[in-house]
């Protein structure tokens, strides 16, 4: 398998270069601890006032098969054209208000993305990766698995062993071994005033 750590301009951890999105995967079960692993892992993100609002309905392939179907039937086309083969479909689910009190969360959203982070970076630890998805009809998810007014559906995910890209569409065999970019540090960092840009 071509090798995907990221060519990080500057020292990272080596299990944040290590973290990609595949779509092809091995067609083998991820084992349970494992799966508790990354799911421990986002229990642990932080969020405001420590609401955790993230809910996540985890469907495997081999034990919860009509659940993955339901979960693979409410993404797009274009990830139904690959998605398919992962052994764990996750919907990732925010609630919209802070429990204590009732209020409206405007941080969910961004706490379910912290947690999501936190179980991407550890499956790319446990030999696992995620692809994570807005290519999903969320009302169909709502209607599929009842889910209630106040929880959000956000993000579909696919968990597994990442498999050669030869197993993909040849289009999607070149997105998986295409040189992995990211803007520079300079064309998003404002020094001290917006507009002001550059690297530290």
């Amino acid at each position: 398998m071509t090798d995907r750590t990221a060519p990080a301009a500057h020292p990272i951890a080596p299990v944040l270069a290590a973290r990609w999105s595949p779509r092809s995967f091995e067609d083998r079960a991820v084992p349970d601890a494992a799966l508790a692993q990354v799911l421990e892992a986002a229990r642990w993100a932080a969020s405001c006032v420590n609401d955790q609002p993230w809910n996540y309905i985890v469907a495997r392939k081999d034990r919860e098969p009509e659940a993955h179907a339901r979960l693979f039937a409410c993404l797009s086309a274009n990830n139904q054209g690959w998605a398919g083969r992962a052994p764990v479909l996750i919907l990732g689910i925010a609630r919209t208000h802070f429990a204590a009190n009732g209020n409206p969360n405007r941080h969910a959203a961004y706490d379910l993305g912290q947690a999501t982070a936190n179980l991407a970076a550890q499956a790319a630890a446990t030999g696992l990766q995620v692809h994570q998805m807005a290519g999903f009809d969320a009302a169909k998810a709502r209607e599929a698995f009842a889910i209630p007014e106040g929880f959000d559906p956000l993000v579909m995910v696919a968990l597994g062993h990442p498999g050669p890209a030869e197993a993909l569409p040849e289009a999607l065999a070149a997105r998986e071994t295409a040189p992995r970019m990211r803007k520079p540090i300079g064309e998003f960092v404002h020094l001290g005033a917006w507009g002001s840009t550059g690297a530290p």
